[in-house]
């Protein structure tokens, strides 16, 4: 049995599109924010249509085994700093649990950015009917926002130029001119 579910998280941010779309873009920025939980952690990120992440870690609860965790992602959209869409696998102890498409919007407010956070996941596997599986990656998606939400208030104070943002690698990179104005 699978079980599909939808979830929609909207966020206030305060600090202007182009900055919040840098922060999902950029490997370092992205590191402080967005990560596993446990120990022994890898990631790569490839920041561009077609490419992806790739994060393992090893998860130790209390008196439970050992769970290996794997992410991988690919992106499939990303429309200027407005939208970014990706799909992605959750592998726990080498078993397929779940996959997602999440799509994050990006809109600009007077004093910052409404940020959007839509996820349409596919449980392959879950606990009981699957609602406290929904229930724990939403409530993981929140807790990631609330850590880019951190990452962003502790950014130095950008000027009013355009930042470039260097995404993908080889050939197929791109430059996205970010504007502080959006």
């Amino acid at each position: 049995m699978v079980r599909h579910d939808t979830f929609t998280i909207s966020r206030h941010l305060d600090a202007p599109p182009g900055e919040v779309f840098t922060a999902f873009a950029d490997t370092a920025i992205r590191r402080r924010w967005f990560r596993l939980p446990g120990s022994g952690d890898s990631y790569e990120h490839d920041f561009r249509v077609g490419g992806g992440e790739t994060a393992r870690s090893t998860f130790t609860g209390l008196d439970t085994a050992p769970e290996r965790l794997e992410y991988r992602s690919r992106y499939i959209d990303i429309a200027g700093t407005h939208r970014i869409v990706y799909g992605y696998e959750a592998i726990v102890d080498g078993e397929l649990r779940w996959t997602s498409l999440v799509t994050v919007r990006l809109d600009a407010e007077t004093d910052g950015t409404c940020l959007e956070w839509t996820e349409q996941v596919t449980f392959l596997r879950y606990v009981g009917d699957g609602g406290v599986d929904l229930a724990h990656l939403r409530g993981a998606s929140v807790l990631r926002l609330n850590g880019l939400d951190a990452a962003l208030q502790s950014r130095p104070q950008a000027s009013a130029t355009a930042v470039g943002v260097r995404v993908g690698s080889g050939d197929r990179s791109a430059e996205h001119n970010v504007s502080d104005h959006q």
